[in-house]
């Protein structure tokens, strides 16, 4: 029951994908002046590269966001990111995301994700989470996606996932990645249990305070969770469009590649598998991906 309790924890916490309507900069003078506020950030920072995190809580939700400016021209990054088919190549990479599929009714578009241990495993023992997909606003300069889920595993709900990416210059391009969701009481408890047990010695980025002789003292606890999966996100986000440059039969490798080179750059906070296992469990998970959904398509 204690391994169900912290797997169960671990999903909610992964899937804490969203909370209070967070505020987006909606236009892209808006985002365009969001960078230029977060220049010293955007330069100086422990991630050694123009990338900023940060997180919050409140007293029924979190949030984690990154901002980040991508070597890739906006005439890259926008049809990459606003085809939802793309998504399912994106959310894969991520450790704990054991499968996804994109569907289209007459109402809305949908992504169907299972998530689940960070090792190989069964779909019937994940957790799946249906998520809305919306393109928002596509300009020739700005675009805005949101995906949403109103419920989640025990009692969590108004789950988002909110991206906007703005053109900077010919080559690059300014991405914001948010992260929200409520939880209740349920949801806390499981919270406390993880923290205490499995998530005990985990860290965060954000650096709360220093030691005497210098070294960081990372933030912990449910926003040391959230950021490290923000970073994730983003990280898979860069990886799938850092491989649309190679061959199409060379950019899946590129992508898990590249996913895992970049959660290597932080040891301390995502260090979870050897390269070897990752790629193992992800191409089974991918086959598997595949084969149910040429299944589905045959029917």
């Amino acid at each position: 029951m204690k391994v169900k309790f912290n797997v169960l924890m671990r999903v909610v916490l992964l899937c804490a994908v969203v909370s209070t309507p967070l505020a987006l900069a909606q236009d892209a003078t808006s985002l365009k002046a969001r960078h230029a506020a977060l220049r010293e950030q955007l330069t100086n920072n422990p991630f050694k590269r123009p990338l900023y995190l940060e997180s919050s809580q409140t007293s029924g939700g979190l949030k984690g966001e990154t901002y980040a400016v991508i070597e890739q021209p906006y005439a890259v990054v926008s049809p990459a990111l606003k085809d939802i088919n793309h998504w399912c190549d994106i959310l894969i990479l991520h450790q704990n995301v054991k499968s996804c599929s994109a569907g289209s009714s007459k109402s809305a578009d949908m992504l169907q994700l299972s998530v689940g241990r960070k090792f190989d495993q069964p779909l019937d023992d994940a957790f799946p989470i249906d998520f809305h997909y919306k393109v928002v606003t596509n300009q020739s300069d700005y675009q805005q996606l949101l995906l949403t889920a109103d419920e989640g595993p025990m009692g969590t709900s108004r789950y988002r996932i909110q991206l906007e990416v703005v053109a900077l210059d010919a080559q690059r391009s300014f991405l914001h990645l948010s992260y929200s969701y409520r939880y209740g009481m349920a949801a806390r408890v499981a919270m406390q249990g993880y923290l205490t047990t499995t998530g005990r010695n985990k860290l965060g980025f954000s650096i709360v305070s220093r030691k005497a002789n210098g070294e960081p003292v990372y933030m912990r606890g449910v926003r040391g969770v959230v950021e490290r999966n923000t970073m994730r996100y983003f990280l898979a986000i860069e990886a799938y469009l850092g491989a649309l440059s190679a061959p199409a039969s060379e950019q899946l490798e590129k992508r898990l590649n590249a996913w895992y080179a970049g959660v290597e750059r932080y040891p301390q906070q995502l260090h979870e598998l050897e390269r070897g296992e990752y790629l193992d469990m992800k191409h089974k998970e991918i086959q598997r991906q595949q084969t149910l959904q040429s299944a589905t398509s045959a029917k």
